[in-house]
């Protein structure tokens, strides 16, 4: 439940469409319930701007659609991240509306209009093709939460002259997002070119030495450029998430 779903309840009640008792029953799963195996936060769109997000590793098929179940009963949309296409098949048959969006391993269901509500619009750019799906990640959770989003993919700093042929969508970008794994460089070299946020994300992406994304991860926590914020390996949704907060601002 959001501000504008709690607002729509207040004021059916305030016309008389609704009962008191009617109105207690729909707050009463608030803030939270427990389903067992879980404890679904329905207060946290009043809080966040956004309903509680469905980590689908590590979750069965039959616990995704039950936590759902209940969003879908409060008028929530959901996204669910990190979700294989098996258990998304699953979760397609019970809600064919839901979107799988494969690359990104995130599924989708609106129950209500996504609006854009940011000031601006993210970019989400990324060093290499092999980096795209946390990428796509970042993209899919970034429109979930009410951003337009852009992309520029494979503009690593192997060929420079790539990432300076999109001057134009890194200066008009309000938040750029920049994914890269091997040594990630990138995003020191976009941070200096830009006096906008920018959030690094680096990927488990390279051989041996790169340690499963640790070295690229060292790499951007000690960028020489000014300003750059950096979140966990492989972690596109939680820089969408900190890039919408940015851009609500």
């Amino acid at each position: 439940m959001d501000q504008t779903t709690l607002k729509e309840l207040l004021m059916r009640f305030k016309s008389g469409e609704f009962s008191v008792q009617e109105v207690l029953d729909k707050l009463k799963a608030m803030p939270f319930e427990d389903l067992g195996f879980v404890c679904i936060d329905h207060h946290r769109a009043l809080r966040r701007g956004a309903s509680e997000v469905i980590y689908g590793e590590g979750k069965s098929a039959e616990q995704v659609l039950a936590i759902m179940e209940r969003m879908v009963e409060h008028g929530d949309n959901v996204l669910v991240t990190r979700l294989s296409k098996d258990k998304a098949n699953k979760i397609v048959a019970a809600y064919p509306d839901a979107l799988y969006h494969e690359k990104a391993r995130a599924l989708t269901l609106e129950r209500r209009p996504i609006r854009p509500s940011g000031r601006g619009t993210i970019l989400v750019v990324c060093a290499g093709t092999s980096d795209i799906p946390v990428a796509e990640e970042a993209a899919v959770t970034a429109k979930f939460l009410g951003n337009e989003v852009e992309n520029i993919y494979d503009v690593g700093v192997s060929g420079l002259h790539r990432i300076l042929a999109h001057g134009e969508k890194l200066e008009q970008a309000s938040v750029i997002i920049v994914v890269a794994g091997m040594e990630g460089a990138l995003p020191s070299v976009i941070s200096g070119l830009v006096g906008k946020p920018v959030i690094a994300v680096p990927t488990s992406v390279g051989y041996g030495a790169s340690f499963g994304g640790i070295a690229a991860l060292l790499a951007m926590l000690n960028s020489c450029a000014s300003g750059v914020v950096v979140v966990n390996i492989d972690n596109g949704f939680g820089a969408a998430y900190a890039a919408s907060l940015i851009n609500r601002i």
